[in-house]
């Protein structure tokens, strides 16, 4: 009896931290297992805006094979313990699980210990981001504060203000630059 209820325990927090959100697991996108993991403290209080610089997508399919190649690219090529971004969002308006919101991951060196790092599939240089992926980012950091992931005041950035990048790209920081979490001044989050 004790084992299947730590089983149905497991159960319910596996569903608590990903399942609500509407997150695709890494189990549904074939995603590789961590080679290690390092837990992030929360609530988090910062998240930070990205983009690949790759392809967009529409589909499940191209999708997940984008966030297949970026997993691969970085545990393989760059040395990462896993895919560097908690979540990536994709044009299909789905959510793909990376980091999650229970690890430290590697999108922003300097920030990863106290922050979650969304990425977006494409070039906001030139895409523009779609209704659907927006949506889904929206809900996420909605779900993040019910579940206790991110403090109801959290701030929201482009990569772009805390490193020398363009990321997340022109139109997907002036989409972000609107929204009511949106930090404008960085100065007491950035580094020194």
């Amino acid at each position: 009896m004790k084992i299947l209820c730590s089983i149905f325990s497991l159960f319910i927090i596996l569903v608590t931290v990903n399942g609500d959100c509407g997150v695709v697991t890494k189990r549904e996108w074939d995603g590789l297992s961590p080679l290690q993991v390092e837990y992030l403290a929360r609530p988090v209080d910062l998240v930070i805006i990205q983009h690949t610089v790759t392809r967009t997508c529409s589909t499940d399919e191209k999708c997940a094979e984008i966030v297949r190649n970026i997993q691969t690219n970085h545990m393989d090529n760059l040395n990462y313990a896993d895919i560097g971004s908690s979540f990536v969002i994709g044009g299909n308006g789905k959510v793909y699980e990376g980091a999650g919101w229970l690890h430290v991951g590697a999108h922003t060196y300097g920030y990863n210990k106290r922050s979650i790092g969304i990425t977006f599939i494409g070039n906001y240089n030139n895409d523009t981001p779609t209704e659907a992926s927006l949506e889904a980012l929206k809900a996420l950091l909605r779900c993040g504060v019910e579940q206790g992931h991110l403090t109801s005041n959290y701030r929201l950035v482009g990569h772009r203000q805390l490193i020398a990048t363009e990321s997340p790209g022109r139109k997907l920081y002036n989409e972000i630059r609107r929204w009511p979490q949106f930090a404008r001044d960085v100065t007491s989050i950035k580094n020194p």
